[in-house]
Formats: structure tokens, sequence, C-alpha cells
């Protein structure tokens, strides 16, 4: 399949912006195949035997997509944030109606390290995870958005950039310190401040 351009991807997000139902339609199968691989990069992370599969994610992120009315969308990135948003999202959701995930100091190590965005070793306790996020977020909102488009949204840094209209040093430097933040958060060692 060819790629997509940016210019094409950004044409049909303004045209459904503008109320065009159809563009979405024709929008889909231009990103799928990387609404796929965050989709993979999810279940990766959730336990093994996980009813839900990523097919089925795609195709809920899907359905909510339907019922979106009038986003101005700015362009390729900011879908795919969107996106990975609503994944999220979704997960965190399944995981708190089946309370298979528990909260607390046994959750397990979570390594935000950037090879863990291609690694199905570790699953993630996302409930703690959003919570830690939620925590973060009250501190400081943009490091949180950095967290969600970077880790969640397999965003380069450049394209987190773009989403968030800063620097692309303005988004290592918050992507840094929001990994230190939320390790600390997680491994319950809140004592020293943000």
């Amino acid at each position: 399949m060819v790629t997509p351009s940016a210019h094409e991807v950004t044409g049909l997000l303004q045209a459904w912006s503008a109320g065009d139902e159809e563009a979405l339609q024709k929008l889909m199968p231009l990103v799928y195949e990387e609404l796929h691989r965050a989709a993979r990069r999810y279940m990766a992370r959730e336990r093994s035997g996980h009813t839900l599969q990523t097919t089925a994610l795609i195709n809920e992120v899907y359905l909510r997509l339907v019922d979106v009315r009038r986003m101005s969308w700015q362009n390729r990135a900011h879908f795919l944030g969107i996106c990975a948003q609503m994944m999220r999202r979704i997960l965190i959701d399944f995981a708190r109606s089946r309370r298979y995930l528990k909260r607390g100091g046994a959750a397990p190590h979570v390594c935000f390290d950037e090879g863990l965005l291609v690694s199905s070793q570790l699953a993630a306790d996302l409930v703690a995870l959003e919570d830690a996020l939620k925590a973060l977020t009250a501190v400081d909102q943009r490091k949180s958005r950095v967290v969600e488009l970077r880790f969640f949204g397999g965003l380069s840094v450049k394209e987190t950039a773009e989403v968030l209209k800063v620097s692309s040093d303005t988004v290592m430097r918050d992507w840094k310190m929001a990994k230190v933040w939320l390790l600390r958060e997680l491994s319950g060692d809140k004592h020293h401040g943000a």
C-alpha cells in the first residue's frame, strides 16, 4: 500500500471537520496501518488472553470517531494523537468494567523506555497508569499530553511538537521530566514532591 501524503490526510480531515461525512470513510483506509500499529502497541502491554483484539480496538475507535461532530482537526499527527487517547480510554474502561486490574503498591513496575513501544515483555497496569497520568495532568497538563502522544500514540518528537505547538526541545524536556515523575508516582515514592 502506498503511504498517503500528509497533505492528502489533512485535506480529508479538514473536509470531515467541515461536515463531509464521507471524508471519514475515505480517511480510514489511509490511516488504518498507523492505527493498527498503535493498537498493536496497546495490546502488547495487555495481559495474555485479553478478550479484546487489535482489530476490535480499531473498530471501537472508528465507532467513536463516527460520533465526533465538528472537531477542528489540525493535521495527521493531531488525528493520531486523538485516536491514541481514544484507544487508551477504551482499554481503561474495559479494564475497569472487568475489574481484573488492581490499584496500589502491588502494581507492576512500568518502564517508560522508548524500547517499550515495540516490546511485549511488560504488561502495564493501565488503571494505575491512568491514575498517575491524571495526577500528572493536575500538576502539568502539557507533560501529560506529551506522555499520551509519545508513549501511547507512538508519535515522534517532531509530531508531538506539531500537535502541542511547542519546540522539539520542549517536548524532549517534558518527556524526560514526565517519565521521572510517573515512575516515582507508580513506585509509590511521592514524598519528594513534583
